[in-house]
């Protein structure tokens, strides 16, 4: 995914902090069977996050009575991204938007028009590179589904996937990764802390606050109905992150390796500091939390998975377990927005502070890749602040308009009696568990 703004024959030190070239004519147009055989693969681990990975980690959070709901929204997200993104998401964030192209792309590459198995994007055909790109599309506001659980209708959250992935993700996805104007900036994303989880984030906490809290919160806050299926779920976010992480250099060579590398330590990491700060609070540590952490680590380390060394990764990992944790008790219990299952705390937490902790961590002194030439430590984290402010300030303004219109239509929010009585029989007529 970070694959902008450098050109064929500009691979020079420094370059790895920036990512891979955007476009089939970026990079040398000859197949290389190597790099697409990792890519498939790739794109088969990024899927493999949200389905299984994300339905299970958010389905063992929530009650009993709404564990099918949350794992029916993951799976509707993924077809309905699926589908949006042939149609026109994968045009408008990578293809040329002519005089527009500095904010969105054009039409040019809908429904894959002009795109056959021939058709290269560097070393790999573009329909594996459209696939890759779509797994991480379909994540992105599936990740949102973590705020707002146990309340919401179904058909809110199916119109609102839709026209947030057109009107948010690809857009911003063209700024970054698509040649856009952020892009021109130099603004360092390798996988997504910009692009995939503060769009993600910030998203969530404004589809909270206009959801308004579930019943009883936060004096009522109900335990994990499932911590086992919680911890298997995370498990397979952190084997899926690696297709995320790596998969990100467009090739089987040592960008991949090497974010594969620091992808693992800082999740690695990021858990220890989380159970152990639960630790010394609380006198034990939990499940729930040492996999809350890992997570915090690997959305940390996304964006700086092609910059940073091991040392880096590992700071990156210390910082983010305890900054994601205070951050969470902040959202809940300091300002009472009830983020269920604290997405902006730890997605949206955990994308800006690697976006921002890049621009240090990415100095040689630290084993990073190096600034490109001409680059300063200050300038490189003047861009990535704006970059983050500039996608937090979109994400929060369009997600609000979007939720506006639908609630126009439809109300967002079941009533009092169908979230008593749980979503799981009452929306979908199944339930998670019969117990006699």
């Amino acid at each position: 995914m970070a694959k902008f703004g450098v050109r064929a024959g500009a691979l020079v030190a420094g370059v790895a902090a920036y990512g891979w070239a955007m476009g089939p004519a970026a990079a040398a147009d000859e197949l290389s069977g190597g790099d697409t055989a990792w890519i498939l693969t790739a794109t088969a681990l990024v899927l493999f996050m949200t389905l299984p990975g994300l339905a299970l980690f958010y389905a063992g959070l929530v009650r009993a009575r709404n564990v099918l709901s949350v794992i029916m929204h993951c799976v509707a997200i993924a077809s309905v991204v699926s589908l949006a993104w042939l149609a026109a998401g994968y045009s408008l964030a990578f293809d040329d938007g002519g005089s527009a192209q500095a904010w969105i792309g054009g039409l040019g590459k809908a429904m894959l028009s002009g795109i056959g198995p021939d058709t290269l994007w560097g070393s790999i055909p573009e329909t594996v590179f459209f696939m890759f790109q779509m797994t991480v599309a379909i994540i992105t506001p599936a990740l949102i589904v973590g705020a707002y659980p146990e309340r919401v209708r179904f058909a809110a959250v199916v119109a609102f996937s839709l026209v947030w992935l057109l009107v948010v993700y690809a857009p911003v996805c063209h700024w970054v990764w698509g040649g856009g104007w952020l892009a021109g900036l130099g603004t360092i994303d390798f996988a997504g802390g910009i692009v995939v989880h503060t769009t993600a984030g910030v998203s969530s906490l404004v589809f909270a606050l206009m959801l308004g809290r579930r019943r009883g919160f936060p004096t009522e806050l109900r335990p994990p109905h499932n911590p086992g299926m919680v911890a298997t779920g995370a498990c397979m976010l952190w084997v899926g992150w690696f297709g995320f992480n790596a998969g990100s250099a467009l090739g089987a060579n040592g960008s991949a390796g090497m974010a594969m590398l620091v992808t693992h330590i800082s999740a690695a990491t990021a858990a220890l500091v989380w159970a152990g700060i639960e630790w010394l609070r609380y006198g034990r540590p939990s499940l729930v939390g040492i996999v809350t952490g890992l997570i915090a680590g690997l959305a940390s380390i996304t964006p700086a998975a092609g910059s940073v060394g091991p040392v880096g990764a590992i700071l990156i990992g210390v910082i983010a377990g305890a900054f994601c944790q205070w951050l969470s008790g902040v959202i809940k219990f300091r300002l009472k927005v009830d983020d269920s299952l604290d997405v902006f705390a730890v997605h949206g937490g955990g994308g800006i502070l690697g976006s921002l902790l890049v621009a240090v961590l990415v100095l040689p002194v630290f084993g990073g890749a190096g600034l490109a030439d001409g680059v300063t430590m200050a300038g490189q984290f003047g861009v990535q602040l704006l970059a983050v402010g500039v996608t937090a300030l979109w994400s929060a303004a369009a997600s609000w308009a979007i939720l506006a219109a639908i609630r126009v239509v439809v109300p967002l929010r079941v009533n009092e009696e169908t979230e008593i009585e749980g979503l799981d029989i009452t929306a979908h007529g199944e339930r998670g568990y019969e117990l006699t």
